[in-house]
């Protein structure tokens, strides 16, 4: 099987892809397009659907990764870059062809950036806490010094969890009210003392106020589409011993 995968119209002409859980070799649980590293699966088998990732994107691009710590940090790489050393952080960016900027997501947000005219290219991890301290404006800030400009910048949401699966309590709103009183347009009514939170909203909106004209939101629910989709919050509301991540990538060819 292929391994599975979806683009965006923003994203047009450069090399890229958000996956889900088809196409690959892993087992049980964590079938079958498993790349998380930290997913306690079979290293040979995260090592082969990696690559079959990568080879689907760019064939014989050298794909890197991070050690993702829902943070706000975004980190430059290039030609003379160690790609295996998955430095802490949740957001790449490059203007090195040949190299594939991966992230990791189960629920969170991958979100994946292009200024084609420059040659310049991000990718960053936004789960909730990184998307409210600025993991995507971090990426852009490196991609502007490695000389793209932010009005020639598209962007792509991929497959995340929906504010129709993504129940958060009180304590969560007022912590976004907190930040600013607007983003009480990301939440919707839920049980007493809960809402409902639309992060791909949220992170959209963040990227637009950044002075992003061009972005493009998926749509999919990770949590909801099982079949397609890997979830952390649906493994433990399943009580599965562990749960698999989906990659999403971008290259320059």
């Amino acid at each position: 099987m292929t391994a599975a995968f979806v683009t965006a119209a923003s994203l047009e002409g450069v090399a890229h892809g958000f996956f889900g859980r088809r196409g690959g070799v892993s087992a049980g649980e964590l079938a079958s397009l498993n790349c998380g590293l930290g997913s306690g699966d079979d290293l040979a088998l995260i090592a082969e659907n990696r690559r079959r990732v990568a080879d689907a994107i760019l064939p014989g691009g050298a794909l890197t990764g991070l050690y993702q710590v829902h943070g706000n940090c975004c980190v430059i790489v290039d030609g003379d870059t160690d790609l295996d050393a998955r430095p802490e952080a949740d957001a790449l960016a490059t203007r090195t062809t040949g190299i594939l900027l991966g992230i990791l997501t189960a629920d969170c947000v991958p979100v994946l950036f292009a200024d084609r005219e420059a040659g310049v290219i991000g990718a960053a991890h936004a789960g909730w806490k990184g998307a409210i301290s600025g993991v995507t404006d971090a990426t852009l800030d490196a991609m502007e010094s490695l000389g793209a400009r932010r009005d020639h910048i598209a962007v792509a949401i991929g497959p995340c969890i929906a504010r129709a699966s993504y129940e958060v309590d009180e304590n969560f709103v007022q912590r976004f009210l907190a930040d600013d009183p607007a983003n009480e347009r990301f939440f919707a009514a839920g049980k007493p003392g809960h809402a409902m939170f639309d992060i791909a909203a949220y992170v959209a909106a963040r990227l637009a106020a950044a002075g992003v004209t061009r972005i493009a939101i998926g749509g999919q629910d990770t949590y909801a589409e099982a079949d397609h989709y890997f979830s952390y919050r649906r493994a433990c509301h399943k009580s599965e011993n562990s749960y698999g991540r989906q990659l999403s990538v971008i290259g320059l060819a």
